[in-house]
């Protein structure tokens, strides 16, 4: 059966908001929740960008059973394998098997603050690969030494550790990472219900659940609903290779400048506010192969998004 998801927007929403509004998705119905892991927002007007793993402890604490995650961490060169194997395993220890690690290849805008080389895909790749690795062998709780090719680790281990070690899910976009997801996951995670990437997944040996975001933006009409993605989620359609290598949110409002209205009307960000809408939209997620699909709501408008997915949305499945 389809699970069901909520979104927790961390470029949107501060780190006590977040708290807060994990526990009114958990209230409403909604099986999990992941969180972005952000250090920039993608443009200045979404105002925010807290520390996930401080949102995430204060999460542990206002909710009781929805599953809770990363969606996604990037331990590329911001975050160290070792530093993400302590917080991990902090954060699993504290969600008592509700966590789970979303991992991608990052994108610069939140990766390049620490001034270091900012690596075409295929190296993040294999940094992504090289890290997983470290974080897995961290979680045994046993002393860890490793000269590696991207990372070093000079003896340490973890003394806090969850009973079981929380699944790791990868986000992937195309062939390549799809097939790595399901050599070096527990799962998929991907934007839009891209089926083809799902059909790799599995071809490749993954046998983990598979994740889909769905971007939406209520309000009570279509007109409201693309005013406010058009002023806090304008990047919505740009492509994946422009949103992976612009460094500032001041780059990302430049490249923005020429989306219009109309392009958000017609974009990947769901505006209609027809019940009937969502329902399938949800559904083309399911078709697709995704066994867990979770929405993000664009904008303040979080109250009224609760109302009309409880009462008019998810009693469709």
């Amino acid at each position: 059966m389809t699970e069901f998801g909520y979104a927790l927007s961390s470029e949107e929403h501060g780190g006590s908001d977040l708290a807060a509004l994990a526990a009114e998705a958990e209230r409403r119905g909604f099986d999990f929740a992941p969180i972005s892991d952000h250090y920039h927002p993608w443009i200045r007007q979404q105002g925010e960008a807290p520390y996930v793993w401080s949102s995430l402890g204060a999460i542990s604490e206002t909710t009781d059973d929805l599953e809770v995650g990363t969606g996604v961490t990037a331990p590329i060169n911001r975050q160290h394998p070792v530093t993400l194997a302590q917080a991990t395993a902090t954060t699993a220890s504290m969600l008592d098997g509700r966590f789970f690690f979303g991992v991608g290849t990052g994108e610069r805008l939140n990766e390049h603050v620490t001034g270091e080389r900012w690596p075409p895909h295929h190296e993040r790749l294999a940094m992504l690969e090289e890290a997983v690795g470290v974080i897995r062998e961290l979680w045994r709780g046993e002393m860890v030494s490793h000269d590696g090719e991207h990372f070093t680790v000079e003896n340490a281990q973890l003394f806090t550790l969850p009973a079981d070690d929380p699944p790791i899910y990868v986000s992937a976009y195309g062939d390549r990472t799809a097939g790595k997801a399901a050599e070096i996951g527990d799962g998929l995670v991907c934007v839009g219900p891209q089926e083809r990437v799902v059909e790799t997944y599995r071809d490749a040996g993954g046998d983990g659940p598979t994740y889909g975001q769905l971007a939406v933006c209520y309000a009570e009409t279509e007109e409201d609903a693309v005013e406010t993605a058009y002023e806090w989620w304008p990047t919505g359609d740009l492509p994946g290779g422009v949103s992976s290598e612009l460094p500032t949110p001041a780059h990302f409002e430049h490249a923005c400048e020429d989306v219009t209205r109309a392009d958000i009307r017609d974009g990947h960000t769901l505006t209609d506010p027809d019940p009937a809408a969502h329902v399938a939209a949800l559904e083309e997620f399911v078709d697709a192969g995704y066994d867990h699909v979770y929405v993000h709501n664009v904008g303040p408008n979080q109250e009224a998004f609760f109302d009309f997915y409880e009462e008019r949305v998810l009693p469709a499945f």
